[in-house]
Protein backbone atom coordinates (compact mmCIF):
# COMPACT_ATOMS: atom_id res chain seq x y z
CA UNK A 1 0.00 0.00 0.00
CA UNK A 2 0.89 3.51 -0.57
CA UNK A 3 0.81 6.25 1.95
CA UNK A 4 0.36 9.81 1.04
CA UNK A 5 -0.21 12.72 3.05
CA UNK A 6 -1.74 14.87 2.04
CA UNK A 7 -1.01 19.16 2.62
CA UNK A 8 -3.31 20.69 -0.42
CA UNK A 9 -6.72 20.25 -1.20
CA UNK A 10 -7.54 16.91 -3.19
CA UNK A 11 -9.88 19.17 -5.22
CA UNK A 12 -11.32 22.47 -5.13
CA UNK A 13 -14.80 21.62 -4.65
CA UNK A 14 -13.69 19.29 -1.35
CA UNK A 15 -12.48 21.90 1.35
CA UNK A 16 -11.66 18.97 3.53
CA UNK A 17 -8.55 17.04 2.65
CA UNK A 18 -7.65 13.93 5.03
CA UNK A 19 -4.81 14.23 7.21
CA UNK A 20 -3.43 10.48 5.92
CA UNK A 21 -5.00 9.00 2.76
CA UNK A 22 -3.83 5.24 2.50
CA UNK A 23 -4.78 3.61 -0.96
CA UNK A 24 -3.97 0.12 -3.06
CA UNK A 25 -3.87 1.35 -6.46
CA UNK A 26 -3.78 4.79 -8.28
CA UNK A 27 -6.70 4.06 -10.54
CA UNK A 28 -9.75 6.34 -11.90
CA UNK A 29 -11.69 3.80 -9.74
CA UNK A 30 -9.19 5.46 -6.06
CA UNK A 31 -10.13 8.76 -7.21
CA UNK A 32 -13.72 8.21 -7.75
CA UNK A 33 -13.63 6.53 -4.17
CA UNK A 34 -12.02 9.15 -2.61
CA UNK A 35 -13.62 12.17 -4.30
CA UNK A 36 -17.61 10.23 -2.97
CA UNK A 37 -16.09 10.04 0.53
CA UNK A 38 -14.92 13.18 0.63
CA UNK A 39 -17.98 14.80 -0.42
CA UNK A 40 -19.64 13.09 2.26
CA UNK A 41 -17.25 14.19 5.07
CA UNK A 42 -17.67 17.87 3.94
CA UNK A 43 -21.54 17.09 4.12
CA UNK A 44 -21.08 16.19 7.95
CA UNK A 45 -18.40 19.06 7.92
CA UNK A 46 -21.07 21.87 6.48
CA UNK A 47 -24.24 20.48 6.51
CA UNK A 48 -24.84 21.74 3.60
CA UNK A 49 -27.13 19.09 1.65
CA UNK A 50 -25.44 19.18 -1.89
CA UNK A 51 -22.37 17.54 -0.42
CA UNK A 52 -24.68 14.61 0.84
CA UNK A 53 -27.14 14.87 -2.85
CA UNK A 54 -23.20 14.23 -4.55
CA UNK A 55 -22.16 11.82 -2.25
CA UNK A 56 -24.80 8.85 -1.93
CA UNK A 57 -27.44 7.27 -3.98
CA UNK A 58 -30.77 8.41 -3.50
CA UNK A 59 -31.44 5.17 -2.33
CA UNK A 60 -28.51 4.47 -0.72
CA UNK A 61 -28.37 2.06 2.43
CA UNK A 62 -27.66 2.82 5.90
CA UNK A 63 -26.55 -0.47 7.54
CA UNK A 64 -26.08 1.05 10.84
CA UNK A 65 -29.33 3.16 11.58
CA UNK A 66 -29.80 4.45 14.73
CA UNK A 67 -33.25 3.40 15.52
CA UNK A 68 -35.96 5.55 14.19
CA UNK A 69 -33.98 7.67 11.64
CA UNK A 70 -36.01 7.73 8.17
CA UNK A 71 -34.04 5.69 5.13
CA UNK A 72 -32.15 6.98 1.88
CA UNK A 73 -30.90 10.79 1.84
CA UNK A 74 -34.15 12.02 4.21
CA UNK A 75 -32.59 10.06 6.92
CA UNK A 76 -29.15 11.46 6.93
CA UNK A 77 -30.15 15.20 6.12
CA UNK A 78 -32.58 15.09 9.58
CA UNK A 79 -29.71 13.53 11.58
CA UNK A 80 -27.23 16.81 10.57
CA UNK A 81 -29.88 19.22 10.93
CA UNK A 82 -31.23 17.44 14.36
CA UNK A 83 -27.42 17.15 15.77
CA UNK A 84 -26.67 20.58 14.37
CA UNK A 85 -29.10 21.94 16.69
CA UNK A 86 -27.29 20.56 19.71
CA UNK A 87 -23.76 21.61 18.46
CA UNK A 88 -24.66 24.68 16.02
CA UNK A 89 -21.10 25.08 15.35
CA UNK A 90 -20.29 21.49 14.27
CA UNK A 91 -17.14 20.76 12.26
CA UNK A 92 -15.27 17.57 11.10
CA UNK A 93 -12.21 16.53 10.28
CA UNK A 94 -10.65 13.75 8.31
CA UNK A 95 -8.28 11.71 10.49
CA UNK A 96 -8.01 8.82 7.99
CA UNK A 97 -9.20 7.38 4.70
CA UNK A 98 -8.32 4.09 3.17
CA UNK A 99 -9.75 3.41 -0.08
CA UNK A 100 -9.11 -0.08 -1.50
CA UNK A 101 -11.29 -1.22 -4.50
CA UNK A 102 -14.52 -0.15 -4.07
CA UNK A 103 -14.72 0.87 -0.09
CA UNK A 104 -13.75 3.69 1.62
CA UNK A 105 -13.10 3.32 5.51
CA UNK A 106 -12.94 6.98 7.23
CA UNK A 107 -11.80 8.00 10.50
CA UNK A 108 -13.12 11.09 11.98
CA UNK A 109 -13.09 13.90 14.63
CA UNK A 110 -15.94 15.30 15.25
CA UNK A 111 -15.77 18.74 17.27
CA UNK A 112 -17.64 21.77 18.52
CA UNK A 113 -19.27 23.06 21.30
CA UNK A 114 -23.22 22.10 22.46
CA UNK A 115 -24.60 25.44 22.88
CA UNK A 116 -28.40 24.38 21.25
CA UNK A 117 -30.45 21.82 22.90
CA UNK A 118 -30.66 18.07 22.52
CA UNK A 119 -34.28 16.42 23.99
CA UNK A 120 -34.50 18.74 27.31
CA UNK A 121 -31.27 19.66 28.05
CA UNK A 122 -29.91 22.65 27.30
CA UNK A 123 -26.26 23.53 25.95
CA UNK A 124 -23.72 25.57 28.36
CA UNK A 125 -21.22 25.41 25.68
CA UNK A 126 -19.62 22.32 26.84
CA UNK A 127 -16.54 21.31 24.15
CA UNK A 128 -17.76 18.19 22.02
CA UNK A 129 -14.52 16.61 20.71
CA UNK A 130 -15.37 12.27 19.77
CA UNK A 131 -14.15 10.07 17.12
CA UNK A 132 -16.25 7.86 14.90
CA UNK A 133 -15.95 5.07 12.08
CA UNK A 134 -17.52 5.12 8.43
CA UNK A 135 -17.19 2.63 5.94
CA UNK A 136 -18.51 3.50 2.14
CA UNK A 137 -19.48 1.26 -0.37
CA UNK A 138 -19.19 3.21 -3.78
CA UNK A 139 -20.07 2.52 -6.83
CA UNK A 140 -20.45 4.78 -10.47
CA UNK A 141 -19.63 7.27 -8.28
CA UNK A 142 -22.39 6.99 -5.34
CA UNK A 143 -21.90 5.93 -1.73
CA UNK A 144 -24.71 2.51 -1.88
CA UNK A 145 -24.15 1.30 1.79
CA UNK A 146 -22.71 2.85 4.93
CA UNK A 147 -21.48 1.36 7.95
CA UNK A 148 -20.56 3.65 11.13
CA UNK A 149 -19.91 3.72 14.97
CA UNK A 150 -19.86 6.81 16.59
CA UNK A 151 -18.60 6.98 19.74
CA UNK A 152 -21.36 7.96 21.84
CA UNK A 153 -19.87 7.79 25.27
CA UNK A 154 -17.15 9.89 24.80
CA UNK A 155 -19.89 12.68 23.27
CA UNK A 156 -22.68 12.33 25.93
CA UNK A 157 -20.12 12.26 28.80
CA UNK A 158 -18.78 15.12 27.44
CA UNK A 159 -22.43 17.30 26.87
CA UNK A 160 -23.47 16.08 30.89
Amino acid sequence: MTALLLATHMMSANPLTPQILVSNQQSPLAKTVTEAAMSYANFWNTGDAKFARKALLEDFQDMTPPEGREAGIAGVLAASSQFRQAVPNLHVEVEHLLVSDNYATIRYRFKGNFTGKMGEKQGAGQVVDFPAVDIYEVHQGKITKNWHLEDYYTFFSQIH
